[in-house]
């Protein structure tokens, strides 16, 4: 009786080949991950506590430690800007992101200003300043959006939120900067 045996070199033709697995998604890895670090940082929680649990400690009262800050309001922006109409359109930029943006009026119920409200209240009833503000200001929107754009206003207001109106502000104080006015 002859027992044949299987060869090492060749595999047996019956026996199928493992299929290999489909690679993990993204969210598959990720969640692999997070189970593991969990597990260590648990695990090196535990061997905090086991190493520093013969160290005394006294309890401290945080009323003397813990402190609020005061209330003294936004910090100023320094002047970026010399010259007088640059500066006050870079104080009415500054008015729109700290009191808020509107359309459709100069001041809304809640105190936001669009970019004319905002010019008109940093310049302090300098009507002059004013004007040559909202010139500038017009010219860099026209040098951005073209010349359909009739209006400082108008253009304020054909914006649902206040991000290019801001921008346009910062862009107009630097082309005023830039024309030394």
């Amino acid at each position: 009786m002859s027992t044949r045996l299987p060869s090492l070199g060749r595999p047996d033709p019956t026996t199928a080949a493992p299929s290999a697995a489909p690679p993990l998604s993204l969210e598959e890895r990720l969640t692999l991950v997070n189970a593991a670090m969990t597990a260590r940082l648990d695990e090196a929680a535990i061997a905090y506590e086991v190493n520093t649990a013969h160290i005394e400690t006294k309890p401290i009262d945080l009323t003397d430690v813990v402190t609020g800050p005061l209330n003294t309001g936004p910090a100023p922006l320094p002047d970026l800007y010399p010259t007088p109409v640059a500066a006050l359109l870079q104080r009415a930029h500054q008015r729109l992101v700290s009191g808020g943006w509107c359309k459709d009026a100069l001041v809304d119920a809640d105190g936001a200003r669009c970019m004319l409200g905002a010019i008109r209240i940093e310049a302090g009833g300098d009507r002059h300043l004013e004007a040559d503000a909202a010139t500038v200001l017009l010219d860099a929107i026209r040098r951005q959006f073209g010349d359909d754009v009739d209006s400082v206003p108008g253009f304020n207001d054909a914006w649902g939120t206040g991000r290019v109106p801001m921008r346009m502000l910062e862009q107009a104080a630097s082309l005023a900067d830039a024309r030394g006015l």
